[in-house]
């Protein structure tokens, strides 16, 4: 077993707090929930609506997974945070489908929290794995 890699990338959005972009140990990446920021510019308002920030949250983790040569196909497993997750569950999920091939959807739970950072409204991270 290979010691654990710890990744960040310039491309990348800005840590909201103290983390990797992601971890690699063994062909097994981990990468840290995204938050809807701009990669250009963190001090920009977050979007409005559930739609516009799940975008937002794919594109960024697309970035992550793009710097280390991999795409959405490589994804095993999501986790999805939602604020109001009543509301904004069958958005959000419409959103986030259209980013997969139809049939190669990864597992994935859908968490309610009460609160997440910047005041967003969702958030999702990735496991992905090389082939």
């Amino acid at each position: 077993m290979s010691l654990p890699e710890f990744l960040n990338f310039a491309a990348a959005p800005t840590h909201v707090a103290p983390f990797s972009h992601a971890v690699e140990a063994d062909g097994w990446i981990f990468i840290t929930g995204q938050m809807p920021t701009d990669p250009d510019d963190d001090a920009k308002p977050l979007a409005d609506g559930v739609e516009a920030q799940t975008r937002r949250v794919m594109d960024n983790l697309l970035i992550v997974l793009t710097e280390m040569g991999l795409g959405l196909g490589n994804v095993v497993n999501c986790k999805v945070y939602l604020t109001e997750f009543k509301r904004d569950f069958p958005a959000m999920n419409e959103v986030y489908r259209s980013y997969f091939e139809p049939g190669k959807l990864p597992t994935r739970t859908c968490i309610g929290v009460t609160a997440l950072a910047r005041d967003a409204i969702v958030e999702i991270d990735m496991i992905a794995r090389r082939p």
